[in-house]
């Protein structure tokens, strides 16, 4: 027996090494033995695999939805913060790289592997077609049981009530299939049944309804992996739900109790599986602002915020920040509630009301903990504003978040809160302004752009300057036009991969307000908001809703996002 000159990869390091290892030669066509096909790769630069005896990683079968697994006949082997390495029967398949890119919105390292193995290890990890059983057929076998079984009003739920159970694990697993942020479980009176919503790239989208007679099971049984009082129904009950306990994967839930007329409860569970920490170019930032952003970030003090409404990415930019800044040399203290993304040499602490452990308090206990970097997840109190501009007066770099519609209205918000306008004014550094538009799907349409819609993109677009529009278009002509200055606008359209909604995905649109001689005057007369946007707009600093029509232009936004996210 001859030994197979060119082993396969059976571990984590040898993969990671061979993901190193540069390519050489070119790709050829036409049918290749495997040993053949397996050497051809290697010169390529693409790794095998021994699926076989490789330990694949948890967290990249969680990055890559089953149905896209066993349509493509792809395994996830190992997740990075930005790539994700799959094994195929064909790396060369160019079209399902992309695909694969993105749906997961990370670059993919192709690596070969036997389409046999490839085929056992996605019924291993993912289960069959068929034994993924839809959750239409467990609503419909749970109507066919006697809700009295289920002791629905007041009784507990036990693990002995298996459709029950089994369709609350099947509503979380999909809600994170489908990349929803939060579930909605929203009990209806009389003879109506319990409605059960995703929130989808920032949009509510309907799933299921539950048959009314076990509306209070349904809620009883989310209490029971809360481990909250089942008893309680009038008044408002918080927890977490730690999924592994009762699913076939780890991820986390942040959940809230609410009651409501007539003896019912909602439930809203919020999905806390950490994403991934972006680095600052990663943020669709243009090139001015993340160079700015990333010159105040440098900075040894001083203060920096990031506004805009609940789930507009706030978190995710003020940890790209810290990413940038996270060196050896850098102590850097966070307080987070709750602490959402974690990174190596960061020290995070997660405020525990119940503890006393508040903002303020755990930033005091910050100042003396010798830092270089604090990070606030949210200044939302007089206390707590005060005391980040205390500790960027005190030779500190501090980044915090606020919910604020703008960054001209965070200034006049943070002076509404008690601030000294002048202490104030000297620690501010800059205020990053952001929203989450909904982006088009690979499957929009592109026309040539007319007169009229220039025209009303560029009224627009004008709203907060004082250029003229016919300047702006000239300008969008030879920036985003062809030789001849036409240009291209895209719509939604709909397809399988986008649920026929044409959009798939979220982008940030960003201002960043920069805190110069003007604005620190403004600050200090206590100007008003728009005041002071007109004062930063003079001084060239471009609105998000500009940034948005940008993006419009470029063919990832539509107008309607952008007026629905933005105005």
């Amino acid at each position: 027996m001859t030994t197979d000159p060119l082993p396969a990869i059976r571990t984590r390091d040898e993969l990671l090494a061979a993901l190193d290892r540069p390519p050489g030669g070119e790709p050829h066509a036409g049918y290749m033995p495997p040993l053949a096909l397996r050497e051809g790769m290697l010169r390529l630069g693409v790794p095998s695999v021994d699926l076989a005896h490789f330990p694949v990683d948890p967290n990249a079968i969680k990055a890559l939805a089953a149905e896209q697994a066993r349509r493509y006949q792809v395994l996830p082997l190992l997740r990075t913060r930005t790539h994700l390495a799959m094994a195929m029967a064909d790396p060369l398949a160019w079209q399902t790289l992309h695909e694969l890119e993105f749906s997961t919105g990370m670059r993919i390292d192709p690596v070969l592997a036997e389409p046999e193995a490839i085929a056992q290890a996605v019924q291993s990890y993912y289960g069959s077609a068929a034994d993924a059983e839809r959750v239409t057929q467990l609503v419909a076998r749970l109507g066919e049981e006697s809700a009295e079984a289920f002791a629905a009003s007041q009784a507990p739920v036990t693990e002995s009530d298996n459709t029950l159970v089994r369709l609350v694990n099947k509503i979380i697993a999909d809600a994170h299939e489908q990349r929803a942020s939060d579930i909605h479980i929203e009990s209806r009176p009389n003879n109506q049944s319990s409605r059960v919503r995703f929130r989808i790239d920032g949009e509510l989208r309907p799933y299921i309804e539950v048959p009314p007679n076990f509306r209070a099971a349904l809620v009883s049984r989310i209490k029971i992996m809360c481990g909250l009082d089942i008893s309680e129904h009038r008044r408002p009950q918080d927890g977490k739900i730690r999924f592994e306990e009762f699913g076939p994967f780890e991820l986390e839930l942040r959940v809230v109790i609410m009651p409501t007329l007539r003896g019912l409860e909602d439930v809203v569970m919020r999905i806390l599986e950490p994403p991934r920490a972006l680095t600052i170019d990663q943020l669709g930032l243009s090139p001015r602002v993340r160079d700015e952003l990333k010159r105040i970030a440098q900075r040894s003090y001083g203060l920096l915020f990031v506004c805009g409404p609940t789930g507009s990415g706030k978190t995710t930019t003020l940890h790209s920040l810290l990413g940038f800044i996270n060196t050896p040399n850098r102590k850097i203290w966070t307080v987070e509630d709750p602490v959402e993304i974690t990174q190596d040499g960061l020290c995070q602490v997660e405020v525990n009301a119940r503890l006393g452990l508040t903002f303020p308090q755990v930033l005091r206990s910050f100042l003396r903990a010798d830092p270089d970097v604090i990070m606030v997840g949210e200044t939302r109190d007089p206390e707590t504003a005060h005391t980040v501009v205390t500790a960027s007066l005190t030779g500190h770099l501090v980044v915090s978040t606020m919910h604020t519609n703008s960054a001209a209205e965070s200034v006049v918000r943070l002076l509404e809160l008690g601030l000294d306008p002048f202490n104030f004014s000297d620690a501010l550094l800059g205020i990053v302004g952001q929203r989450l538009v909904r982006t088009l799907c690979r499957c929009k349409s592109a026309h040539a752009a007319s007169d009229e819609e220039l025209a009303a993109l560029a009224a627009e677009y004008c709203r907060d300057t004082a250029e003229a529009p016919a300047d702006v278009i000239r300008r969008w002509r030879s920036r985003y036009g062809d030789p001849q200055g036409s240009m291209t606008l895209h719509a939604a359209q709909g397809c399988p991969a986008c649920e026929n909604t044409g959009y798939k995905g979220r982008m940030g649109v960003y201002e960043l307000l920069v805190a110069t001689p003007a604005i620190k005057a403004a600050i200090q007369q206590r100007r008003s908001s728009n005041d002071i946007l007109q004062r930063a707009v003079s001084e060239g600093m471009v609105t998000f809703f500009q940034d948005a029509i940008g993006k419009v232009l470029e063919g990832h936004l539509d107008l309607q996002q952008v007026l629905v996210s933005c105005r």
